[in-house]
């Protein structure tokens, strides 16, 4: 008896090239398929982030100001390729691509590297500096108004993270065109992108109200518990927007007709 149900399994009147499932269905299809691929790699995302985790904790309990985002630029920076490299491996997934997962996952590491260290850099910068202000709220006298701003903007920075890392991984585009992207995007598919959102905010409050339990089950959950439904859930509004699927299969021919003619000359 298999642990994930299979949805693989042709049934009657279900014929081989049946269209691709939707909803539940084809979340355990992606999930039974590749989990062990999408697991590594949010393993590897946390690895990534545990410098950025590191550095904001210790900015919040040393209660210096310019520490959170100081470290939240470095560990962002640091962050960035894995993150990007995690969106990939769903991504392929979600679009049922064949692969080898180590040999993908580094060359996407390589060839975005350089590119997510601003995106990281900017987003964990962001991130530590309004955790700061608002951990030590009571401290500095802010006052409500100021409290749900410093929320809304953690929330803005995660919701633009969603579509942020996915273009990374899939277009080669300046900071100032993702990030415009990202913005569409999210107010485009609000409903998706608020459930997508839900579910990190959820799965990361679990883990800080549950610390003592949930820190010795974080390499086991890592980044895939929240990610692969995110991803899934904002996958349809990007797939619409970008034509992810026909633009890669357009690539593929032209390379593959390429090759051939290289062959015959």
């Amino acid at each position: 008896m298999g642990f994930f149900p299979n949805y693989d399994r042709e049934g009657p009147g279900l014929p081989p090239d049946a269209p691709r499932k939707t909803s539940l269905p084809r979340f355990w299809e992606v999930l039974s398929r590749d989990f062990w691929d999408v697991f590594r790699a949010g393993f590897l995302a946390l690895v990534g982030c545990l410098p950025f985790f590191v550095g904001v904790a210790f900015a919040l309990y040393s209660h210096v100001l310019i520490f959170a985002p100081l470290f939240g630029l470095v560990g962002g920076a640091l962050a960035g390729p894995e993150l990007c490299a995690l969106a990939d491996t769903i991504l392929r997934g979600l679009r049922d691509e064949p692969g080898f997962w180590w040999h993908t996952y580094r060359r996407v590491w390589k060839r975005s590297a350089k590119a997510s260290l601003l995106p990281g850099a900017v987003g964990g910068g962001l991130l530590a500096a309004q955790f700061f202000l608002l951990f030590h709220a009571g401290a500095l006298h802010l006052n409500a108004a100021t409290g749900a701003a410093l929320a809304a903007g953690i929330i803005l920075v995660l919701g633009l993270s969603l579509y942020l890392w996915p273009q990374l991984a899939l277009m080669e585009l300046t900071f100032g065109q993702m990030l415009k992207n990202a913005a569409l995007l999210f107010i485009g598919q609000l409903p998706r992108s608020l459930a997508a959102l839900a579910i990190m905010g959820g799965y990361w409050g679990l883990i800080l109200r549950f610390f003592t339990l949930a820190v010795t089950l974080l390499p086991l959950t890592n980044f895939w518990v929240p990610a692969l439904p995110a991803v899934f859930l904002i996958y349809p509004g990007l797939e619409q927007n970008f034509h992810i699927e026909e633009t890669l299969r357009e690539r593929e021919a032209s390379a593959r007709r390429a090759r051939q003619a290289q062959t015959k000359n």
